[in-house]
């Protein structure tokens, strides 16, 4: 009897300590991988390439940035889907491929939440909306004015149908009761140079993206879509304080695992996407492109995707908003 419980206490310890034995021979000189389903130069990029550095820095490894953008990141998030779980492929994902994607797909190649491991939420990308230099608009309620004044007549651009410049600008016009005509563009940065090239005029843009257009005198940033006003424009206001209690709106850039990658190996990554937050020049570097270090664990970012998949779930249904 006591042989046999000896048998099966082995076996147990054995089942227990193997994935921490995997977990412990990672990383082992080999580069890992992060696919980014989304442009170079999208707020995503930017902040992956300066939190990957120093991660690489504090542990001694490489990572490589792969760029698969295209079909509203189903690709690339399918090919991290089906990646060896060894820790060696990430994710680099926005909250658009986590929880507008899948709300606006009838078929969906992947699921968000049984196909990967939530690793971390390594930043929210701050959001602000834009109009022309030269255009006569200067705050939010003479945008609301104007398109009250002329229903359907007023357009912004946006990354695409289905994108997050058109989910914030659906929010932002439920918000206020408003009819505006959506031009969707292909990418977050081509709608932004179309408000810049007087095409449309309006557009919600990730902070990251608009910085240098409106440093250059390009772009007007009337509002920004934080709680509070952002330190590097401290005299932009609020949505919320414009005339829109309450209004806010905000991007992620998550990091994803495929699904089976050890636990050891997920709660290593989030620890060290945490020390490197921790440094001051990763955070001013993020700050000043207009990005908030948050370094969320696993549990906490895969709750907050769930109830994300359910808000926009709602709003992209009572919109009727489709992917291209």
């Amino acid at each position: 009897m006591k042989t046999q419980r000896r048998q099966a206490l082995a076996l147990l310890t054995g089942a227990l300590l193997a994935p921490l034995a995997r977990a412990q021979a990672w990383p082992a000189g080999k580069p890992i991988r992060m696919i980014v389903p989304l442009a170079a130069g999208s707020a995503v990029d930017n902040a992956a390439r300066i939190v990957l550095q120093k991660m690489g820095q504090n542990i001694g490894q490489s990572f490589v940035i792969e760029n698969q953008p295209g079909a509203a990141g189903l690709i690339g998030a399918g090919n991290v889907a089906k990646a060896a779980p060894d820790g060696y492929t990430l994710g680099g994902f926005n909250d658009s491929i986590m929880t507008m994607v899948p709300n606006m797909q009838a078929r969906m190649p992947w699921d968000i939440v049984k196909d990967f491991e939530p690793v971390s939420l390594v930043a929210t990308v701050e959001w602000g909306l834009v109009v022309n230099a030269e255009s006569p608009i200067r705050t939010v309620a003479e945008i609301i004015a104007a398109a009250r004044k002329a229903p359907g007549q007023m357009n912004y651009g946006s990354g695409g149908n289905g994108s997050p410049q058109h989910i914030a600008m659906a929010l932002f016009a439920s918000h206020a009761g408003l009819n505006v005509k959506h031009v969707p563009y292909k990418g977050a940065t081509q709608a932004a140079m179309g408000v810049a090239a007087k095409e449309v005029d309006a557009a919600f843009q990730g902070i990251a993206t608009v910085t240098s257009l409106v440093k250059a005198g390009k772009l007007r940033l009337v509002a920004v879509t934080t709680p509070r006003r952002l330190p590097q424009f401290p005299d932009v206001p609020t949505v919320s304080e414009s005339g829109l209690p309450g209004f806010e709106f905000n991007s992620w850039f998550a990091i994803m695992a495929p699904a089976g990658t050890p636990r050891a190996i997920v709660q290593a990554l989030a620890t060290d996407v945490q020390k490197a937050l921790a440094d001051p020049e990763v955070r001013e570097k993020l700050l000043a492109q207009g990005l908030t270090p948050r370094g969320i664990g696993p549990d906490e970012l895969g709750t907050a995707m769930k109830a994300q998949l359910a808000k926009y779930g709602a709003l992209i249904k009572q919109n009727g908003i489709t992917a291209e």
